[in-house]
């Protein structure tokens, strides 16, 4: 499968697939294909499964495109302002991914429910308890809100970041919540009481304008 990511403020990835091989992607993903593809809708692992990626922001169904014949395309669009983020998974790997970052992936690629064992970091941490488990092997395409910033945290380093930035990290960063410091800071700094601390070792892919805090934004002006 050949793959390009198109476009700026609202991007979209185009996939290009030979007969036999197959994408996966939540009900109504596809925004435009050749002809050439058959479509099979179904829980993609049982009713349960699909519980899971629903109450992780997914579909409860999800469709399959498969080539029938070869060179044809089908594209997947974003659908709020931002970057589609590429990771290519190992055998076994997973990411963690915020609710409602998939956009599509080659049908090898397992998507399930991960659920915040900590009360604090799922009260408290901006993502809420339950997050996207996404296990290779195979390609797979995240909706990110605004830009990208990667870090690469070594074994024992932490990254504190605001509520919501949080949008990709691998299964072995760990997360939590941390109370802001001072009066002051917690009354007049404007971040809020709790910031989300992450440990290292593994890779975190923060975003730059998360939908919770656009809206906000729009709310405040329209009170305003």
């Amino acid at each position: 499968m050949e793959t390009k990511i198109i476009g700026e403020t609202l991007p979209a990835v185009i996939c290009k697939l030979q007969k036999g091989e197959s994408i996966l992607t939540e009900n109504g993903g596809m925004s435009w294909m050749d002809d050439g593809f058959e479509m099979k809708t179904s829980t993609n692992g049982g009713v349960m499964k699909g519980l899971g990626r629903a109450l992780a922001g997914e579909s409860l169904f999800m469709n399959t495109y498969t080539a029938i014949q070869d060179g044809v395309e089908i594209g997947f669009s974003s659908c709020f302002p931002g970057k589609i983020l590429e990771y290519e998974l190992k055998e076994g790997e997973t990411i963690i991914a915020q609710k409602r970052s998939f956009l599509c992936a080659e049908n090898t690629v397992d998507i399930s429910m991960q659920f915040r064992k900590k009360l604090g970091a799922g009260f408290f941490g901006g993502e809420g308890f339950i997050m996207q488990k996404i296990t290779g092997p195979g390609k797979v395409f995240l909706e990110i809100d605004g830009s990208v910033v990667k870090k690469e945290l070594q074994a024992g380093e932490k990254l504190k970041v605001d509520n919501g930035y949080v949008a990709v990290m691998t299964k072995d960063v760990n997360l939590n919540i941390e109370t802001v410091k001072g009066v002051k800071n917690i009354v007049f700094g404007g971040e809020g009481l709790f910031l989300t601390t992450l440990e290292g070792p593994g890779t975190v892919w923060l975003q730059t304008m998360p939908i919770s805090k656009l809206a906000g934004l729009l709310y405040m002006g329209q009170a305003r």
